[in-house]
């Protein structure tokens, strides 16, 4: 990887990191999610994510060609519509909005191929929407960041592992990455190529915006510089630096396996503050307008 293929990817993976969790945080603080009845997170959650985690990748696998951007299409509406009910409250421009989202990502994949940059800003579009939505469905639903930190440093082990134990990572890259709706982020131009996980920017923006909800300015000023330099910047110098130091370049560094371990110290940091607030604690610091609900017919 030459020094400007390099810099590209580190500035728009950096760029990504930045841009997502902070629409997440925006998000938090101008719109009210209705919270789902799911009680409080605890292990037993932290359990289930991880296993819904280990068994997407085999699906994603196990499904033939044709029904893959079926199925991703379907998982992007249903992440669009989360997002957009409390805002938008009539289902028809509801759904008009999302399906010509939809319809920008798919054609312009059909007609221009995957490697324009008109298919990946649209579908980066898509699928960073989809991010600050299921973001603060979580958060706002009442995720705690000691919830996510482990959470992230149990992601940051299963990367680890399906990296070089198991190498799934990139099999799994390579075969999403060849159809519409891909559940990744990014921008080709030319010869220069920079792709950043959906998974990796939730991960970003469930850390950034419950550490702003648990300890408001001083949680944001911890985390952005974290997912920025250990989310975006490690892992795309991680390779060359790697190559130039062993002579053998890695194909891949997983980027929760840097930023898992940061996350957590992070998160010990701010523990020293005291305890985290909760969501009406942090309702009680801000202004928010009343959800939106569809007027009767």
């Amino acid at each position: 990887m030459s020094a400007g293929e390099t810099l590209f990817l580190a500035g728009v993976d950096c760029a990504f990191a930045l841009a997502v969790p902070l629409g997440a945080v925006l998000y938090l603080r101008r719109v009210r999610v209705p919270r789902p009845p799911v009680g409080t997170f605890n292990g037993r959650d932290i359990a289930v994510m991880m296993g819904f985690v280990l068994a997407l990748p085999f699906l994603y696998l196990a499904l033939p060609g044709a029904a893959l951007p079926a199925v991703l299409g379907l998982v992007f509406a249903g992440g669009l519509t989360v997002g957009y009910q409390p805002i938008v409250a009539r289902t028809l421009p509801r759904w008009a909005a999302i399906l010509a989202l939809l319809g920008a990502d798919l054609t312009s994949r059909l007609l221009l191929g995957g490697n324009s940059p008109v298919y990946w800003l649209a579908n980066s579009c898509v699928v960073g929407l989809i991010v600050v939505s299921a973001t603060n469905l979580n958060v706002q639903g009442g995720m705690r960041l000691r919830n996510i930190a482990w959470f992230i440093l149990l992601l940051g082990l299963y990367d680890l592992t399906f990296a070089t134990v198991l190498p799934l990572t990139q099999r799994l890259a390579d075969a999403i990455q060849g159809y519409p709706f891909a559940p990744s982020a990014g921008l080709r131009i030319g010869g220069l190529g920079a792709v950043i996980g959906m998974g990796d920017l939730l991960a970003y923006s469930l850390y950034t915006t419950a550490a702003y909800k648990a300890y408001g300015a001083a949680g944001l000023r911890t985390a952005l510089p974290l997912v920025v330099v250990f989310g975006g910047l490690v892992p795309a110098v991680t390779p060359p630096v790697v190559g130039w130091l062993t002579g053998h370049t890695p194909s891949l560094v997983p980027a929760q396996v840097v930023f898992a371990p940061a996350a957590f110290l992070g998160y010990l940091a701010l523990r020293r503050r005291g305890p985290e607030r909760r969501m009406r604690e942090y309702l009680a610091t801000v202004t928010l307008p009343a959800p939106v609900v569809e007027p009767a017919a």
